[in-house]
């Protein structure tokens, strides 16, 4: 089904961090190296780990199966808001110049075929779908990209909770464990001028995301960022329910309950272990081929 077969499996994801956290508790905490080697148990490890590739053509196969399939998982869950929306990958043979969703079509609709290769002009190349895309979005994801050459992938939506807590133009709070891969690692936007169609407006944006993976805009939306596209994709889904579960936790505090918020050493050390690239790549994997199972492949089109 899908042409992705001939690569490399990367072994465990190592730091060159492996700096001893000083807690103001008793735990101990220390830190080894990072990777999804943390989260498995048993002595073998997960089927789901990130690809390495050789032959960059098929790893720009991979690249454009994954990033339509992450608009299945999208669409799926219900983050299509009319024309509003995008998702942004750097193409693997060309760096400078990106893949991105064309205007209008539905996220449940996307596949590899739909896709439109734009250089960093705004110049529609001939090798992908000859179609129009979103004008704020080109401007949002070509200063991404030009700013952050570390990451890979961008996605941005407007959905539901992620709009309502944005409002507040607040950062998250360590209020459970999944809230903890953003710790320190999100930042807020406050400056809204409306619809991005000023490149400058791009660039503020860029900006404000700084080294981080993610950036709530406020008024307006969410945005991560990633190596890869699963990594910005998971984060995105894990972004929009940590903000459903943050407005639940504030309406539950008016009514008169207590919230408890994870101390620094705990949030800093469940961080660590899980908000890794390769980490959040595998994390992915399993709504990634739920939603082949249920298209039987269609999106690799």
């Amino acid at each position: 089904m899908s042409t992705t077969t001939d690569v490399k499996t990367c072994t465990a994801a190592s730091s060159s961090e492996t700096q001893k956290l000083q807690p103001v508790t008793d735990r101990g905490y220390s830190l080894g190296s990072q990777g999804i080697h943390n989260l498995a148990f048993g002595g073998i490890l997960p089927k789901n780990q990130r690809p390495r590739f050789s032959d960059k053509l098929k790893e720009r196969r991979h690249v454009l199966e994954h990033m339509a399939g992450t608009f299945r998982v999208f669409g799926r869950r219900g983050f299509n808001e009319g024309p509003a929306g995008h998702i942004s990958v750097r193409d693997p043979v060309d760096p400078e110049t990106f893949w991105i969703n064309p205007l209008g079509l539905h996220f449940s609709q996307i596949d590899v075929s739909s896709l439109v290769h734009v250089n960093s002009e705004g110049e529609i190349l001939s090798d992908g779908n000859q179609a129009a895309i979103n004008a704020a979005g080109f401007r949002i994801h070509a200063q991404l990209h030009k700013s952050r050459p570390d990451i890979n992938a961008a996605c941005h939506a407007h959905t539901v909770y992620g709009k309502a807590w944005a409002a507040f133009g607040k950062e998250l709070e360590m209020i459970n464990q999944d809230a903890c891969i953003f710790y320190k690692n999100h930042s807020v936007y406050q400056d809204f001028g409306g619809v991005v169609l000023d490149s400058e407006e791009g660039k503020r944006l860029a900006e404000s995301l700084g080294s981080n993976k993610a950036v709530l805009l406020q008024n307006h939306g969410l945005l991560t960022v990633g190596e890869t596209i699963d990594e910005a994709g998971y984060l995105f889904t894990l972004l929009e329910r940590t903000c459903e579960v943050q407005l639940q936790v504030e309406m539950a505090s008016r009514a008169g309950l207590q919230r408890n918020i994870i101390g620094d050493d705990e949030a800093y050390y469940t961080y660590y272990n899980t908000s890794d690239p390769e980490s959040l790549y595998s994390s992915f994997q399993s709504d990634y081929n739920y939603e082949l199972k249920l298209t039987n492949g269609e999106f690799l089109q």
